[in-house]
């Protein structure tokens, strides 16, 4: 598939850079690091609910505050690989994540405010997220740069796309695994364990990526065009703020409404800056290229229904469900894992037919997927009864996945591999934050207003809500603070409601009524979640369709049939 790595480094595409074993094997445990770094979070919100007891937006935040630099530093990020060199970057994401995971791991326990605790968490996702930003667009660039016919560029983004989907359920494997490690801290705070798995795995990545990687550049054409960077980092940042902060503070509030005339104002300005300066971030005229203008819509509608589906299963089964973390990461056995099964199939798909074909039925399975998820009740607790959900949206992303990364580097030419490839994980990644973002807004606000028609309407649980919100008043000192922290959780949101038991044993064995809103909130929880799996799978169809919008082929589209199938240009 690829040849062996040259003692001499490769300082431009001029030099004919060819990928090797040694820099593949590099970018693939890059990029499995960064989608492990991505997805641990979604299998441990259970235990961080339970740990740090935050709101229903501070748990949104914690796992949306690693997408948020990954979708608006993406674009910036292509361009430096160009210019300074694809395996610096490739090295300096995988420190960052060390770092992040660090800050994370170092926690403080609970003498700290849920307010602080969950501020550094915060910030140890953006630190992780800032170094994953690094890596995707670098690491598909490194691939598309190194292959240089139909077959070897398939089977390149093919084993690409397999390492995202290996990521992607060997962080939920690792977090499960690390639930189980009862030492070092106390109660719940063992989610920690995860986060030191992913700091030794970056380590790990910083050394084979220092050691064997080939490093490339393409700095004809590029330049660093701050007013671009600023612009387009500005505009996305508002934007995701806009989005995930909105069901908190209200869409009507003037904080959110604010970020969206931002996020509007600094988008526009992005187009235009791009559209004057000579060597621009991302070429608008790449545009015209109907291949890559509709694949990028379709990456972003695509991956936020594939988003929200993944996401709903793990609040699903660990939050709702109450699954341990070890249990509930088999999801992301068949989320992930079937895309390294497929990896052969994948690749030789891309190599005879045109990707968008592949796009679309990878898109057409995850849409189904999701709508069978939606039919199966959260009381329904075996996880057989969800295997075949599983089966068809896993079978699709890895499929998803591989092609619209292909579709994106195929349209364009080799010595625009950065900038192709950081737009296309750009796209992909804003899909990724629009999805637990929205899909949790609309859940968790359904589920909320469900709630309080209930308490309103039966005086008998409203009363023995308030009686539960006055239990900490009336108890003795040593049982204060844990019933505080009951209230606390239940008063933060449906998810808070959900996590407190419905009734607590007394040392003399005695069954004691204890959360009255338990079973209210499960249902509501139930119900709104269902909504949630219809919006992702409806996103995913749509975006199927769009796919039907596409190129039939040919120069500049996504496929090339002419021997000996050159893809530089």
């Amino acid at each position: 598939m690829v040849q062996t790595d040259s003692p001499a480094e490769a300082s431009g595409e001029s030099a004919r850079y060819t990928l090797g074993r040694g820099t593949l094997a590099a970018v693939v445990l890059a990029v499995c690091l960064s989608q492990m770094a991505l997805s641990v979070p979604s299998l441990i919100t259970g235990l961080i609910q339970q740990d740090l007891a935050p709101s229903s937006a501070q748990l949104t935040w914690i796992v949306d505050a690693f997408f948020i630099p990954v979708a608006a530093l993406e674009l910036g990020f292509g361009v430096f690989g160009d210019l300074f060199g694809r395996k610096r970057l490739l090295v300096g994401g995988a420190v960052l994540i060390v770092v992040g995971s660090a800050v994370a791991v170092l926690v403080p326990g609970e003498g700290s405010s849920t307010d602080t605790r969950v501020t550094l968490l915060i910030i140890g996702q953006l630190l992780s997220g800032i170094g994953a930003a690094a890596i995707f667009p670098t690491s598909l660039a490194m691939v598309a740069a190194g292959t240089h016919t139909t077959a070897t560029r398939a089977r390149g983004v093919a084993v690409w796309a397999a390492a995202l989907s290996i990521g992607g359920f060997l962080g939920p494997l690792l977090a499960g695994v690390a639930a189980k490690i009862h030492t070092g801290w106390d109660g719940t705070g063992n989610w920690r364990w995860a986060y030191v798995g992913i700091m030794v795995i970056a380590l790990v990545s910083v050394t084979l990526s220092l050691i064997l990687a080939q490093n490339s550049a393409a700095p004809e054409g590029r330049s660093l065009d701050w007013p671009g960077q600023i612009t387009a980092a500005l505009g996305l940042f508002a934007l995701l703020y806009a989005v995930i902060q909105g069901p908190e503070s209200g869409w009507g509030s003037p904080q959110i409404v604010i970020a969206f005339v931002a996020a509007g104002i600094f988008l526009v300005l992005f187009v235009v800056v791009e559209g004057k300066v000579a060597q621009p971030l991302l070429l608008l005229s790449a545009f015209k290229n109907r291949a890559f203008a509709i694949n990028s819509v379709v990456t972003v509608i695509g991956m936020f229904g594939f988003l929200a589906i993944m996401y709903s299963t793990s609040i699903r089964l660990t939050t709702v469900q109450g699954f341990s973390p070890l249990k509930s990461s088999i999801a992301y056995l068949f989320f992930g894992g079937i895309g390294l099964v497929l990896l052969p199939l994948t690749a030789k798909l891309l190599e005879r037919y045109n990707p968008r074909w592949v796009l679309f039925a990878g898109l057409v399975l995850i849409g189904v997927g999701g709508l069978w998820f939606a039919g199966v009740p959260a009381s329904d607790r075996a996880l057989g009864s969800i295997v075949g959900p599983l089966i068809l949206a896993g079978t699709g992303s890895g499929l998803a996945f591989a092609a619209m990364s292909a579709v994106a580097v195929n349209a364009l030419p080799n010595r625009l591999a950065g900038m192709a490839s950081g737009a296309t994980s750009t796209f992909r990644d804003l899909g990724f934050a629009f999805g637990p973002a929205i899909a949790g807004a609309v859940a968790l606000g359904q589920a909320a207003k469900e709630m309080a028609r209930e308490v309103a309407a039966n005086p008998a649980l409203s009363k023995a809500y308030e009686a539960f919100q006055a239990a900490p008043a009336h108890a003795p000192a040593d049982q204060r603070p844990q019933l505080e922290a009951a209230v606390h959780a239940v008063s933060s949101g449906p998810l808070g409601a959900n996590s407190v038991p419905a009734t607590v044993t007394s040392p003399d064995g005695q069954v004691i009524p204890f959360n009255p809103l338990k079973d209210v909130a499960f249902q509501a929880l139930s119900d709104s979640y269902s909504h949630a799996y219809v919006l992702g799978g409806v996103a995913a169809l749509v975006a199927a369709a769009l796919t039907l919008l596409g190129g039939r082929g040919g120069p500049g589209e996504t496929h090339l049939d002419d021997d000996p199938h050159t893809l530089d240009g």
